[in-house]
């Protein structure tokens, strides 16, 4: 019986020491099938946060532009570029929907929808108001602020390279036009002075958004302008009948491809047309 009582614990020991491996071999295998089962609590395989690029919700293709500009490359636009003057536009359920579910949402605060973009965002959902002016040096303050809320400020930094490149070669594309080497007279509305300053020009008037009045029509054609720089989204028609100015349509707002160059280039070839150049 003592012989018994000292091989009992022994055959335990190795039934213990059995288990043990099985229990190993076990766990390698749910390693193998779950890297995070061996990690530290609170862990994931999931890529670093720094690592994952926003998802970014705008109103317009302007603001989805400055986005774009800023380093963001999976961003969903509210309201289609068909839609002539975008704060008409009122937001669909689904875009509601898509509101709710983004990292970032860009607005601007005279969008008259901008309410229900506010109440529709998600809880972890942060709401930027963005200053929509093409003017190059807000445009570049915009892209530096949302580059540095997305963590993409090495893309931002590369796109004004780029900007700021470009940005000069249209400056001095447009002056090379100006009839007989000075800068022709030109009124413009109030949300298309950028464009004057890409063509080098000092308005001599600004009007709008409102149609101009007959006070306003009879001071500002008095100043024997030659160009007037419309906006195509908020247009009032003829803005100075019987002046000879000629009107030049100004697009604001980048197409489906999110390029603002885009707009740049545009304006420049339309004044260069309105001053009589090819």
């Amino acid at each position: 019986m003592a012989r018994t009582g000292v091989r009992i614990p022994s055959l335990l020991a190795l039934s213990a020491l059995g288990l043990t491996l099985v229990t190993g071999c076990g766990g390698d295998k749910s390693d193998t099938a779950s890297p995070s089962a061996s990690a530290p609590a609170g862990a994931s395989s999931a890529p670093a946060d720094a690592e994952q690029k926003p998802a970014v919700v705008v109103t317009t293709t302007w603001e989805g532009a400055f986005a774009k500009a800023a380093g963001a490359d999976d961003v969903k636009v509210i309201v289609p570029q068909s839609v002539h003057h975008a704060p008409d536009y009122d937001p669909k359920p689904s875009d509601l929907a898509a509101v709710a579910r983004a990292d970032f949402v860009l607005y601007a605060p005279f969008e008259p929808y901008a309410a229900k973009i506010k109440e529709a965002a998600g809880s972890k959902a942060k709401l930027v108001e963005v200053n929509l002016d093409n003017d190059p040096d807000k445009v570049k303050a915009e892209v530096d602020k949302l580059a540095a809320l997305f963590g993409t400020a090495e893309v931002a930094t590369k796109w004004k390279t780029e900007f700021d490149s470009e940005y000069g070669k249209l400056n001095k594309d447009v002056r090379a036009a100006w009839p007989g080497g000075k800068s022709p007279v030109t009124v413009t509305q109030v949300f298309t002075g950028w464009a004057a300053k890409l063509a080098g020009i000092t308005p001599a008037g600004t009007y709008g958004p409102e149609a101009v009045t007959p006070a306003q029509l009879a001071e500002l054609s008095g100043r024997k302008p030659v160009l007037v720089l419309d906006n195509a989204h908020m247009s009032t028609g003829t803005v100075l009948p019987d002046s000879g100015a000629r009107q030049v349509r100004i697009v604001n707002y980048p197409g489906e491809d999110l390029d603002l160059l885009a707009v740049y280039r545009n304006a420049a070839t339309e004044i260069k047309k309105g001053m009589g150049g090819s």
